[in-house]
């Protein structure tokens, strides 16, 4: 069972994936580390960034993520070439990593643009990860200590909530850590049935 969690930037797709994978027979796939992972080690995509953006895409052989971020997120259009660049071969290794597991595993397939760019279809499941946006910027300037404009331009360039829930089959909102664990259990002890009449 493939289970795809979504959700905006600081929304908490990685808690709500880590905890899920907390409980047994249950793999992780992260397709933002992974994409970061091979934007600085696939030949073939590095060339294609600097065709498409430049040499100052890379500096030393490691991306300039300031530089791409700065283009990107201000460009909707910039933004697209980026992700037909790196989200065909994500998808390419997510398909490996997923015909390597055990059949009766629940794969934990986290991708903030999962609808974007066609992840879903992959999936058995999707579980969209929702919170308040005042919440969500606080936590995204802490943790990549970027300013609150950087944060909005990301936002502004990824679906809304109402969007991504309609096409979700489950919704965890995720505010207090306790209530979310709550949550998360009750949603892998639903995963665990439906694995039975799969």
């Amino acid at each position: 069972m493939i289970v795809g969690v979504t959700g905006g930037i600081g929304s908490g797709k990685s808690y709500v994936a880590m905890a899920l994978c907390s409980f047994e027979n249950t793999v992780y796939f992260h397709a933002d580390k992974e994409a970061k992972l091979l934007m600085n080690k696939s030949v073939i995509i590095k060339d294609k960034i600097i065709d498409a953006f430049g040499k100052k895409s890379y500096d030393n052989g490691v991306l300039n993520r300031k530089y791409i971020s700065s283009l990107v997120f201000k460009n909707p259009h910039q933004l697209k070439i980026l992700n037909a660049i790196v989200h065909p071969q994500v998808k390419y290794h997510f398909k490996r990593f997923v015909e390597s597991q055990n059949k009766n595993t629940i794969v934990i397939y986290e991708n903030a643009i999962i609808f974007e760019t066609n992840g879903s279809s992959v999936c058995d499941i999707i579980i969209s990860i929702n919170s308040p946006k005042n919440i969500r910027i606080k936590r995204i300037m802490k943790r990549d200590d970027i300013t609150e404009d950087i944060v909005h331009n990301i936002m502004n360039n990824q679906w809304t909530e109402v969007k991504r829930n309609l096409l979700s089959n489950y919704i965890i909102n995720n505010i207090e850590k306790e209530e979310t664990l709550l949550k998360i259990k009750k949603l892998y002890n639903i995963l665990t049935k439906k694995m039975l009449f799969t």
